[in-house]
């Protein structure tokens, strides 16, 4: 792929820096908050681009391009006749570049009957743009499909399942990675809320089938993770974030992009529209330096399969058992790990990773998934068994002691939401 983005490193991106917020300070504010690219930043902002080279960003542009995708401007199935070929061709002449542009966004959450055309502007897009990447970003599981429209005129997927969406954007999209958003916390349901914890059990269930995608066809996992929320009155947290970012690196994540930092969709960004921090912005700094904290020894790692461990323990598994096509177990065997799970049963999303230079090494990514709305914040460990191999552990705030118990077997302290990283060399 045609790109600046150094796809060795785990990358932490962020949706929308609108024109009152792009000051030297505020380009700085932006690379201290970890956060290392933005997307949708107009192509013509080249003095932004300048301060974005000066920190070390990176920019994923609209301008050059049309955008496509939605409701299609009521051209789905149609894309070719509203944007011909020519319409991204023809900018490649006069497109001026810069060192700080690494993609170039060509649409958001198409329908599938237009991957046939778009596979072919991707395609396009990367041959006439030799340092850019194409951007493409799908819908979410809990997206309107064929079979539920009923008398509606129309379906966001344009396929019978979410299943037939992702195997049709591989089949038809040649790019090396997939890139999705899901808005968990949308609804903020409380305890007595009806269908409390029926967006975890989605947010699972979507990871679980890109991530499959991902690992059968050699890409990459991006996510859009949700930072502000849709109510003036409630702010997501930082655990609530913690368990975003978490739970999407068991499942093997490279690419985590909030929404939103500047104006853009809902409330509660990371700046206010006069351009000053919001509390989000010391949240969005805290998760981000944690998961850089294990980024480095993440990336050394692939993701071959995620676990979960107890998820029976939670009140809404019946949501969980009816989504998710998988089974909870009460320990995870690995071949390596042995009886992994959380000594008092609580709910754990465990990544089984391989080391990528094939040196031998194994690894788990571990997100404690037992408080996912942040409702009570529990500590507990991790307890699991592990041959004779070498154990290391890394948490957000860096190594963490592995105690080693009477019978021989591990012991690694956690908490809810957080997210632990096991290394067996």
């Amino acid at each position: 792929m045609n790109t600046r983005m150094d796809r060795s490193r785990l990358h932490i991106g962020a949706y929308l820096l609108q024109a009152y917020a792009r000051t030297e300070q505020h380009i700085k504010d932006v690379a201290e908050s970890g956060v290392d690219h933005i997307i949708y930043v107009h192509s013509g902002a080249y003095d932004t681009f300048d301060l974005f080279e000066k920190y070390g960003l990176g920019v994923v542009t609209w301008g050059p391009l049309p955008h496509w995708g939605g409701e299609g401007y009521g051209y789905v199935g149609r894309m070719e006749e509203k944007f011909p070929m020519s319409r991204y061709t023809d900018p490649a002449e006069s497109y001026k570049d810069h060192p700080a542009v690494w993609g170039l966004d060509v649409g958001d959450e198409p329908n599938a009957a237009d991957f046939p055309y778009i596979g072919k502007i991707v395609d396009t897009v990367n041959a006439m743009y030799p340092n850019q990447f194409a951007y493409l970003n799908l819908y979410p599981n809990y997206a309107r499909v064929v079979e539920n429209t009923g008398d509606e005129i129309k379906s966001d997927l344009g396929t019978m399942t979410y299943q037939e969406y992702i195997d049709r954007y591989c089949e038809y999209i040649p790019t090396d990675y997939i890139s999705f958003d899901f808005y968990l916390y949308y609804g903020m349901p409380d305890k007595n809320y009806p269908e409390y914890g029926l967006g975890v059990a989605d947010y699972y269930e979507n990871l679980r089938l890109v991530s499959e995608a991902c690992r059968n066809t050699g890409r990459s996992l991006w996510l859009v993770a949700q930072l502000n929320s849709p109510v003036p009155e409630v702010f997501t947290s930082v655990n609530q974030m913690r368990f975003q970012a978490f739970t999407a690196m068991t499942f093997g994540v490279e690419n985590i992009m909030w929404g939103c930092y500047t104006s853009g969709w809902w409330t509660n960004q990371v700046l206010d529209e006069q351009g000053n921090k919001t509390e989000q912005y010391e949240k969005l700094k805290q998760v981000n330096k944690e998961v850089r904290t294990m980024a480095d020894e993440y990336m050394k790692y692939r993701n071959v399969y995620t676990h979960f461990t107890g998820l029976k323990t939670l009140s809404y598994y019946h949501f969980i058992e009816e989504k998710l096509k998988q089974e909870s177990k009460d320990s995870v065997n690995t071949g390596v790990f042995f009886d992994v799970k959380a000594d008092n049963g609580a709910a754990l999303t465990i990544g089984q990773m391989v080391s990528r230079n094939n040196d031998g090494s194994h690894a788990l990514m571990i997100c404690a998934s037992d408080d996912p709305y942040d409702f009570e914040n529990r500590s507990y460990n991790i307890v699991f068994r592990a041959g004779c191999k070498t154990i290391r552990a890394i948490g957000g705030e860096g190594e963490i002691p592995v105690t080693v118990l009477e019978d021989g077997s591990y012991s690694v302290p956690i908490s809810s939401n957080k997210g632990i990283l096991i290394i067996a060399e």
